[in-house]
């Protein structure tokens, strides 16, 4: 597995990370063994960067990956995000990034996933009601403390951005990015590339349509969270399903999968990104990682930019009252 950095602050990770989330919700049944067994596997292939957050399944997530790395701890880089509150109800879309929450939610995850120090530790979504410096500050005094090594953000706009690493120097954005999800083009990059930052594209696979595994809306769960997203939803689906053409030739002509061409082709936008694909299940997990070795041609390139362009997928990306906390 080859490495790249992330930061200005000397953060180097696997060039494919391990986005854990769906383990323990949201995607499917939960599947603690196989689930265990897959981060051991991305182990063994070289991935050294592991994403979760205490929203993930109230913080059993953190556990279940506290747990299965507790004896592999070497040289793994953990990632975790706090920030990101549900109402009583399961509710989504509230946020807390009020300075003395920070240090009270920070020592929870350390709890939770058994460790001492987390490596990169991220506001998960941006609090409109404090200001980001008051946030940041608080969380560069855990790096102080020693208790984080890495500070990042998770879907924060431009002048968010800036006004963070003013503060302290952030290592990496985390946000969506993928060949239907294609807005950080504009603003995001060119600031990322400015300032140093580096970027962490979370569902670069589309929440698994990109894949080409999903032919029609019956093929998820009743419970499966995809059908609360508005690109999964009837009408939508069916016109973004049309769009998967371009892809499943190009996979054909480079003997490889569909989700192997599009992580194959965020890795070549920028040589600080690093993208973390979920999955609970080995084989995904070994067809990932396998995309760093898929070599796409400029045409190929410019042929599935053209078949994606900006805002051609039906339907926005997260359900509206979601909406409202992005980009802040």
């Amino acid at each position: 597995m080859i490495s790249r950095r992330l930061g200005p602050t000397g953060l180097r990770v696997s060039a494919i990370g391990l986005g854990c989330s769906g383990m323990t919700s949201d995607y499917g049944v939960p599947d603690d063994v196989e689930s265990t067994a897959t981060i051991h596997r991305a182990i063994e292939l070289g991935i050294t960067l592991f994403d979760t957050s205490d929203a993930y399944g109230a913080g059993r997530n953190e556990e279940l990956l506290g747990a299965a790395i507790r004896d592999r701890r070497n040289r793994l880089m953990i990632c975790t995000k706090f920030g990101n509150i549900r109402g009583p109800n399961g509710e989504r879309g509230g946020t807390n990034g009020r300075p003395d929450y920070v240090p009270v939610a920070c020592e929870r995850s350390l709890r939770r996933l058994g460790m001492d120090v987390i490596d990169l530790y991220y506001i998960h979504r941006i609090d409109p009601t404090v200001p980001i410096e008051d946030t940041v500050g608080a969380m560069a005094r855990l790096v102080d403390q020693g208790k984080v090594r890495f500070l990042g953000l998770c879907e924060a706009g431009a002048n968010t951005i800036r006004r963070a690493h003013r503060v302290h120097p952030i290592s990496a954005l985390q946000t969506e990015y993928s060949l239907w999800s294609r807005d950080v083009e504009a603003e995001i990059l060119p600031l990322l590339r400015e300032l140093g930052i580096g970027l962490v594209p979370y569902s670069p696979l589309g929440r698994g349509f990109l894949t080409g595994s999903f032919r029609s809306r019956q093929d998820l769960i009743p419970t499966d969270r995809r059908h609360a997203h508005p690109r999964f939803q009837e009408g939508n689906f069916e016109r973004n399903l049309a769009l998967l053409e371009p892809l499943a030739r190009i996979a054909s002509a480079n003997g490889c999968s569909p989700a192997q061409v599009v992580l194959a082709w965020l890795l070549s936008r920028d040589e600080d990104l690093v993208p973390i694909p979920g999955t609970k299940r080995r084989r995904f997990l070994e067809e990932n990682v396998s995309a760093v070795d898929v070599a796409l041609s400029e045409p190929e390139i410019a042929e599935l930019e053209s078949a994606f362009p900006v805002g051609i997928a039906a339907g926005p990306r997260y359900p509206e009252a979601q909406l409202k906390g992005l980009g802040i």
